[in-house]
């Protein structure tokens, strides 16, 4: 939908039109997925900032018309911000709950783009809307502001619209509303509320709570009621605005609006309903503000709440075992002193890793993501621990609620102090302020009182930073250690709090109370009764929470006396004799061997583990709705032996349990980081049986005469890269996950030709086949196949796979040829899923569910055919770019051609871009920016990318050492104009032979555009003056196909793989370092050019080098008019050629025309109509268009 902005401007802007006459003050862009995230899912990430420019744009013209018309009634444009389809909340693995499809720094850099295109369009207020995830929300408000802060624009008012899934009253990521509101409250938003996924009579209860809280404006637009069984929404314009009018009769309503199946006619009932009706008052903001944090709910520090008990056993420095679980990685038991916790009623929880053998960033991140997934962790706030300020940030990134950030301070001078509480304030965190400063620590009353004060007045004075969000930490240092100095150091935090919560309204106050008793390690309970007596007299004083082992400490009243009197001298430091501190010397030395804590609660406690008592399938049901995986080997081994038949306890109690969990699911009492655990535990389960069950069938297979040795296949699967096409890197991909996952895979390779497919899927009696393939061309061989299968009468599913191939493509031009299942498979990582489908007993299910979805997708691609408004070639020809020819770059240095045999493997490796290398893998990230570490330190992706790398850089040492790879490429200057859209070249200077002609397709697609461009418009015109074009092709592939082949031969498989990717790599750089060889000294036109790796990656050179055959020029047969140009053959001794199809080999080439006029730019030709094929064949000399439709393919074609 946000591309009609470009495809249907008009129809936009009369969209917004209408809903501004219809009443409307504020009316959103069409770009709630215009994030490079969501747009990267179609291939479309190169135009988020046009694409939100224009839809800015086009919102703004349709509110000027009506404005015009009505000037006493504004209308206004929010720009629409949408949370993406990732989310940084959930893990969407279910083995690692760590685990991340994307990371804060990436959306905060995909939310900034956006934000640029919206202002630049000229939007008035910025949306984020329909937040399913907090931590996302939080992502784009640290996005707008970094975005404003670079560019010193004034800010934009934001509003912030968060949506409640079900009648749980929770977000997607779990969150009350409330909860969400604290979160985001540092936005200081131009209004709060809700949108979408309930309708108006079932958001009331809810969006009441967020009015009841929110001290600001609040806002609220459902749907037209809950979406009915075929996805539409049956709430007309009189319901909907009646069930409005119940709010608006309250008085609760601010701004009020429609989400999904609104349309104007609901707007303008909704107007008339209300007109009338109260607004909401803003209430009275409280003098004295209390703190507010949440987790998934909200937690109100204040007088009511008491004090708060801050749990320290995720602590290194705090607890020994946490540290010795985390130093061994066993990261699940960790989670289980966590969750110890909790249940000792922690209302805040402590996280700190700073070790010197630790890496305490990865670990803050990796266990704080799989904290906030951990529901009954996740619904408390966290505290944030660490003196590493990176350590600090990464945990600030991974949490969704409104955290404790400990601790910052005057230490590090008021520069960086100011800097880092900014920071706070803009993660939306509350902050714990150490009594230090740039001399020290702060020991005495007097020195503790002077910092802290002066630290509130540097940040009220310089920042505003809300005083509700500050928390003093005034030291609570040791005593009763036998140096004099120390013995007032109790009383003197005590009484320093006093004096701070007098002169400082509104903070609050922690300490670690650990220290105090520090002189008594070992003597556990003498410790504990310090502390209770230390909170006794410091909390009237001001002290409301504290770090400490929650559920540990005596009351003040179970201590028994004696120890109590002793204990309070010490820490009141005072006694009628002043001896006190000797006394209790003398009685720490009695009590020398630990005694059970004093006093403690009466009553037996609650037995933890009290559901260990029931049966097995009342255990295994506990195990996986509560997400326990600890007991579940036992307890599955016990529902083993009872049923005696594997398969029966998973189709039993398991697959009861998940029943159940799906049923609280659909009734909002489970929500998804629950139901996430829930799988990781049946995994488990099953994966404890998997052994069993496979003995099952050894023994049956003994049972019925056969071989029990012989390999048992899930199925069997043939695997081709169709005739003409040499690209099978993602073919192989796919056979080694299917191969690991026990089916038979026969590869044939590449080039395959459909006869030869065909024959070996009958001889091997295979189950499916797969096909394979890259180039437009193909598509055309696949559909032939498909043909022929269906002339066989086979009835073998067919799988489609393949860098140009599309689920429309395999819908509209495949399906129909093939009655017996046709399915287009995305990426590696899907192919077990399909075929295991189309092994299963639901297999016709299955196909019949893909036969009616892929005639849903021919009807609506026949439906855009009929839709499509065009240019006349004529009319695209005479709107073509005007380029600004004094511009036009100097004649080259060397003219010709020439090449570089055998260049050094070495330079060329400086020009590795590593990207497509983890994508070739499906492991995310980029090197070598900030992405990078990311992934290294991920525990899931992170050791396989660091190995991968390591890998790829010893393949890379072998082959410089052994020689294995050549590379080789040919460059080409020659004098050039362009001719209509043809770029004509010329044998010499004179300009009067034309030795080629490379032809050009231009854009012809009516999207409403000022410019339609052709690749022949950043050449000058014959006439205008002299001008050149480049072209080279190079390759890291020669000696690769031979290599490959003896590691096939040895069945190493992955190094075949890898040598491959690395290939790939290698042409890529060359092809960079040509490229760069260009610009700079054989043509020269940019001799001082001087941009590191990353920027040469992002495109920031003058110029471009599109390659034939893809978006600027379609057409692979122009290959050959720049092989035969450059004399590829002859210069290269045919180690460098190209298929009949135009492929080149080996298949780690590239080749690219160079383009140096500072104007050209990298664009899409699109699709084009059937005047242009039927000019452009002409002027190729061609008899008629059958070749280039062929060519073209359906792609580009944009008629039938």
């Amino acid at each position: 939908n946000d591309l009609l902005v470009f495809s249907k401007p008009e129809m936009v802007k009369d969209i917004h039109k209408e809903y501004f006459t219809a009443g409307s003050d504020i009316c959103e862009t069409n770009t709630f997925n215009g994030t490079t995230v969501s747009q990267g899912e179609y291939k479309m990430q190169a135009v988020v900032y046009e694409l939100n420019k224009r839809g800015a744009e086009l919102a703004k013209q349709a509110a000027a018309e009506v404005t015009k018309a009505e000037p006493h009634k504004p209308r206004f444009v929010a720009g629409a911000v949408g949370p993406t389809s990732r989310t940084l909340s959930v893990s969407p693995s279910v083995e690692d709950s760590s685990f991340r499809a994307v990371t804060w720094d990436e959306l905060v850099d995909t939310y900034k783009d956006q934000v640029s295109g919206l202002v630049d369009g000229g939007v008035d207020l910025i949306m984020i809307e329909t937040v399913f995830d907090t931590q996302n929300c939080k992502a784009a408000i640290f996005a707008v502001d970094q975005y404003f802060l670079e560019t010193g624009k004034e800010r934009l008012p934001v509003m912030l619209s968060a949506t409640i899934v079900d009648n749980s009253g929770r977000t997607l990521s779990g969150q009350t509303v409330e909860a969400f509101y604290i979160s985001v409250k540092h936005a200081n938003a131009f209004t709060v509320g809700i949108n979408c996924a309930l309708g108006a009579a079932q958001m009331k209860g809810f969006y009441k709570k967020l009015a009841d809280l929110n001290q600001g404006w609040c806002h609220v637009y459902p749907n037209a009621g809950l979406p009915n069984a075929m996805g539409g929404y049956d709430e007309d314009p009189e319901i909907f605005s009646t069930n409005i009018l119940d709010y608006a009769k309250d008085g609760i309503l601010n701004f009020v609006g429609g989400c999904c199946g609104t349309f104007p006619s609901h707007i303008a009932a909704v107007v008339k309903k209300v007109e009338k009706c109260p607004v909401r008052k803003l209430p009275e903001l409280p003098k004295y503000p209390s703190m507010q944090l949440s987790g998934l709910e909200p937690c109100y520090v204040n007088k009511e709440a008491g004090f708060q008990w801050v749990g320290e056993r995720c602590n290194l420095m705090g607890s020994a075992k946490f540290k010795k679980l985390v130093d061994g990685h066993k990261w699940d038991e960790a989670m289980e002193v966590c969750l110890a916790q909790c249940e000792k009623k922690a209302d805040i929880l402590d996280f700190n890793f700073d070790s010197d053998l630790i890496d305490g960033q990865s670990a803050m991140g990796k266990f704080m993501r799989m904290c906030v997934t951990e529901p009954n962790v996740a619904k408390l706030p966290f505290m944030i621990d660490s003196s590493k300020w990176a350590v600090v940030e990464e945990g600030l990134k991974c949490v969704q609620g409104k955290c404790i950030v400990n601790s910052i301070s005057l230490k590090v001078g008021e520069e960086e102090f100011l800097r880092q509480a900014k920071l706070c304030m803009r993660y939306g965190a509350a902050v714990v302020l150490m009594a230090f400063d740039e001399q020290g620590q702060a020991a005495t009353f007097e020195d503790k009182v002077r910092i802290c004060q002066r630290s509130y007045r540097v940040l009220r004075e310089n920042l505003d930073f809300p005083p509700e969000d500050i928390i003093f930490d005034c030291n609570v240092l040791t005593i009763a250690t036998g140096l004099p100095e120390h013995n007032s150091y109790g009383i003197d935090f005590i009484n320093a709090v006093a004096e701070i919560k007098r002169t400082c309204p509104c903070v609050s106050f922690s300490g670690g109370l650990s220290n105090l008793s520090f002189s008594f390690r070992g003597l556990n309970s003498l410790r504990d009764a310090m502390h209770s007596i230390f909170l006794y007299h410091a909390v009237p004083a001001g002290l409301n929470m504290s770090i400490v082992n929650p559920g540990g400490l005596p009351r003040y009243t179970d201590i028994d006396p004696n120890t109590r009197k002793l204990a309070e001298e010490v820490i009141l430091n005072k006694s009628a004799d002043g001896k006190h501190v000797e006394r209790f010397l003398e009685f720490a030395e009695q009590v020398k061997k630990p005694a059970p804590a004093a006093g403690g609660a009466g009553g037996a406690a609650p037995a933890k583990d009290a559901w260990r008592n029931g049966t097995y399938t009342e255990r295994l049901h506990h195990g996986l709705i509560n997400g326990i995986d600890k007991f579940i080997d036992e307890d599955v081994e016990e529902a083993r032996a009872d049923l005696q038949v594997p398969l029966l306890v998973i189709e039993g109690p398991l697959m009861q349990g998940m029943g159940i969990i799906g049923d609280l699911f659909g009734a909002g009492k489970m929500f998804l980081p629950q139901v996430i655990k829930s799988a990781r535990v049946m995994k488990k389960a099953v994966a404890y049986l998997t052994p069993f069950m496979e003995e099952e069938k050894r023994a049956a297979a003994i049972a019925a005469g056969e071989d029990p040795d012989q390999p048992k296949y899930n199925g069997t699967v043939l695997m081709a890269t169709v005739k003409g096409d040499v690209h099978d890197i993602g073919k192989n991909i796919v056979g080694v996950v299917l191969g690991c996952n026990n089916y038979k895979v026969v590869d044939m390779g590449v080039m395959v030709p459909c006869d030869k497919i065909l024959e070996k899927a009958i001889e091997e009696k295979v189950d499916v086949v797969g096909l394979s393939g890259l180039i437009t061309p193909s598509l055309d061989e696949m559909v032939y196949v498909a043909e022929r299968m269906k002339e066989k009468n086979m009835k073998v599913p067919l799988m489609i796979g393949g860098a140009t191939t599309s689920k429309r493509h395999t819908a509209v031009k495949l399906c129909t040829k093939y009655d017996h299942g046709v399915i287009h498979v995305l990426d590696a990582s899907r192919s077990c899923t399909v075929v295991s489908a189309l092994l299963s007993s639901e297999k016709q299910a299955y196909l019949d569910d893909i036969v009616e979805e892929y005639a849903e997708i021919r009807e609506e691609y026949y439906a855009t055919l009929v839709d499509k408004k065009w240019k006349t070639l004529a009319q695209a020809q005479s709107m073509k770019p005007k380029i600004d020819w004094s511009k036009t770059p100097p004649k080259p240095k060397f003219i010709g051609n020439m090449c570089i045999k055998e260049h050094p493997i070495d330079e060329i490796m400086e020009y590795i871009d590593w990207t497509p290398f983890f994508q070739v893998y499906q492991l995310r990230g980029k090197y070598p920016n900030r992405d990078y570490p990311a992934i290294f330190k991920d525990e899931r992706v992170g050791e396989e990318a660091k190995k991968l790398f390591e890998e790829a850089k010893e393949m890379l040492d072998f082959i410089v050492k052994e020689g294995l790879l050549k590379c080789t490429g040919v460059i080409g200057i020659h004098p050039a104009n362009t001719v209509g859209d043809d770029i004509e070249v010329y044998t010499n200077e004179d300009r009067d032979t034309v030795k080629c002609k490379f032809f050009g397709l231009r854009q012809q697609l009516d999207m409403g555009e000022s410019e339609y461009w052709s690749q022949g418009d950043f050449i000058a015109p014959k006439g205008e003056c002299p001008d050149y074009i480049a072209a080279f092709a190079c390759t890291g592939g020669i000696g690769c196909h031979e290599q490959r082949k003896k590691y096939e031969d040895k069945g190493e498989i992955d190094k075949a793989i890898l040598l491959e990717a690395v290939a790939d790599r290698l042409a890529e750089a060359f092809a960079e370092l040509i490229h760069l060889k260009i610009r700079t000294t054989l043509w020269g036109y940019a001799p001082d050019e001087k941009l590191s790796l990353d920027e040469l990656l992002k495109v920031k050179y003058q110029g471009i080098r599109p390659a034939p055959g893809y978006p600027s020029q379609p057409d692979h047969r122009e290959k050959q008019t720049m092989w035969d140009l450059l004399e590829i053959n002859r210069l290269t001794d045919n180690k460098l050629e190209l298929t009949e199809s135009y492929m080149m080999m080996p298949s780690a080439s590239v080749s690219a025309l160079v383009f140096a006029h500072p104007e050209a730019k990298y664009f899409s030709v699109g699709q084009v109509n059937k005047d242009q094929v039927e000019s452009y064949s002409a002027r190729r000399g061609e008899g008629g268009v059958e070749g280039t439709e062929r060519w073209l393919g359906s792609t580009v074609l944009g008629y039938e």
